[in-house]
């Protein structure tokens, strides 16, 4: 008996050695397959901002002349030098480097305040629970898929408003306190667009976080704001993170709203007058000097990404299972 199964045991170890290693031939094509496909896609991805890139430090004779996919034979920076600072936005030859920092004005109050309220919102709906939190929340998550066209006659009506409200308030102290302004309206656009996506994403991460510390600090003592500034926001860095990305990009590259809002006069963002210079007609088209705006344009968001893009579908993550 013993000799039978002495026999059989060399003459199946050959065969689970064939078996792995056709499991490991087999892997391996599977990894090379996809690796090859995210190469291909990522060079397709890529290759705009290749091209953006390449000819913003080309000379117009160069780009006139030869292949767009080449690399610049003799580099220069005037065409970033020009778009900053000598371009023409329509009728005005300065540059964009005005309408740039009308974004950044902008875009920072518009990305502080719907990420603090966004955190107080998923904060109140998550661990201060009222009667009608979950019609509320509904309500809010609804705003989510509102295109933003639908919204545009309605706001301005309001922006209107507050305008009117400005000017009464002008007359009667010498202060306007921002109603009526631009960059103001359009600060007050994307914080009341954007508040129904940053409360959605502290409520799916708040309602993962521990009830029990919440408890024990109300057991101690703590009030609403004590709990909010000392237990749940330095534990919201992820979260925080994912919605100042997530904000950020949007705001910076909105142009719906800003060409409705604030398209004309000094204030226009950067979208807006990087619109404008395109399609700015004074000769002959400067590519170089256009795709240069575009870069300048694009720095901002890409900055953001870079540093903290690792973290934002760490972020996201945080709060999909609750325990």
């Amino acid at each position: 008996m013993s000799s039978v199964t002495a026999s059989t045991v060399p003459s199946t170890a050959p065969l689970s050695q064939s078996g792995d290693s056709r499991n490991n031939n087999t892997r391996w094509i599977g990894r090379l397959v996809i690796y090859s496909l995210l190469t291909i896609f990522a060079i397709l991805y890529l290759m705009p901002l290749f091209v953006m890139l390449t000819t913003s430090f080309k000379t117009m004779d160069e780009i006139q002349g030869g292949n767009m996919l080449a690399l610049p034979q003799a580099p220069t920076f005037d065409p970033w030098v020009k778009a900053w600072g000598e371009t023409c936005v329509g009728l005005t030859c300065a540059g964009i480097k005005g309408y740039f920092w009308n974004s950044i004005k902008m875009v920072v109050p518009a990305v502080a305040i719907s990420t603090i309220m966004g955190a107080l919102n998923g904060y109140v709906l998550t661990k201060w629970r009222f009667p009608g939190h979950t019609l509320v929340f509904g309500l809010m998550l609804f705003a989510c898929f509102i295109p933003f066209q639908s919204v545009l006659l309605p706001m301005a009506t309001i922006l209107g408003s507050l305008g009117r409200f400005g000017v009464t308030l002008q007359n009667a102290t010498g202060f306007n306190f921002g109603f009526g302004n631009s960059t103001v309206n359009l600060v007050f656009v994307h914080v009341v667009y954007g508040l129904g996506f940053t409360t959605l994403f502290f409520r799916n991460f708040y309602e993962a976080f521990p009830t029990e510390l919440v408890r024990a600090a109300q057991v101690d003592g703590a009030s609403f704001f004590q709990i909010f500034r000392r237990i749940m926001l330095p534990n919201s860095l992820p979260i925080i993170v994912v919605t100042v990305i997530y904000q950020f990009t949007n705001i910076w590259n909105d142009f719906l709203f800003a060409s409705a809002y604030a398209g004309t006069g000094d204030s226009m963002p950067m979208t807006v007058a990087l619109n404008n210079v395109v399609n700015t007609s004074t000769g002959v088209v400067e590519y170089n000097v256009n795709m240069a705006a575009a870069m300048i344009a694009a720095v901002p968001t890409l900055i953001v990404y870079i540093l903290a893009g690792r973290y934002f579908v760490s972020g996201l993550m945080a709060g999909a299972v609750k325990g």
